[in-house]
């Protein structure tokens, strides 16, 4: 979810980051804000890029808050949801806010498990959303905690971080074909740009044990200059002893 922020306090910026980055509320919903000071610069913003939620303060200098929700409506003919921040929250201003086009309106100091809840109504749903659990053979993928059960004998339960989690499923999804380094880090959100491929081919190793995938008949190639591809491995000819 991407989320631009208006505010022209430091302090406040920063603690409103913290909250929805971080937060270990929310651990499966990424969350990546834009910081603005100034409402002239998010406007100039708004103009070339796509945001899932706006949070304005009402105070801050350049365009006021209230404006650039009217420009929004009016001449973007954006839906954009909004949340308004204000020190001030009589009936009129609040009512003046949602009437031009604001979602929710939250006085401060705003208390963050209830900021975050607020926040999270606007989450845009997942595009092509999974079933909360894959299987595939004896291998199914539990996605709302990222385990991982090997229907045995014997049944194997392992719970793995969720980059790890997020490498195994995209394999899986994969048995057979390549797939590449880039299609990895896509796969688990890291960053393309300053990922080191080293980094990547730790966390490989380590799903890789954690799953024990030799021990269950899977192999998990390195292909030079591509990627990882994971099969099954062959099964050996049986040998035939003459009379």
């Amino acid at each position: 979810m991407r989320i631009a922020i208006l505010e022209d306090e430091p302090v406040q910026m920063e603690s409103l980051v913290a909250i929805l980055e971080n937060s270990v509320l929310s651990p499966h919903a990424e969350t990546i804000c834009s910081r603005f000071y100034n409402g002239d610069d998010l406007r100039r913003a708004l103009g070339r890029e796509k945001f899932d939620l706006l949070i304005l303060d009402s105070t801050t200098e350049g365009m006021t808050s209230l404006n650039i929700v009217r420009w929004l409506r009016i001449f973007q003919q954006s839906m954009s949801p909004v949340i308004m921040l204000s020190v001030r929250g009589s009936e009129r201003e609040v009512a003046e806010a949602l009437t031009v086009g604001a979602n929710d309106y939250v006085i401060k100091p705003f208390r963050p498990i209830e900021m975050l809840a607020r926040v999270n109504r606007f989450r845009p749903p997942t595009t092509n959303a999974r079933s909360a659990a894959e299987t595939f053979g004896e291998w199914t993928f539990l996605h709302d905690s990222a385990v991982v059960v090997f229907a045995g004998p014997p049944e194997q339960i392992v719970e793995l971080k969720e980059h790890h989690f997020s490498l195994a499923l995209a394999l899986f999804r994969n048995l057979g074909r390549i797939v590449t380094r880039f299609e990895l880090l896509e796969a688990t959100n890291q960053n393309l740009r300053t990922m080191n491929t080293r980094i990547l081919d730790n966390q490989i190793f380590i799903m890789r044990r954690r799953l024990a995938l030799e021990d269950h008949g899977l192999h998990l190639q390195t292909i030079y200059g591509a990627g990882y591809r994971l099969a099954p491995m062959p099964v050996p000819a049986a040998i035939s002893v003459s009379a």
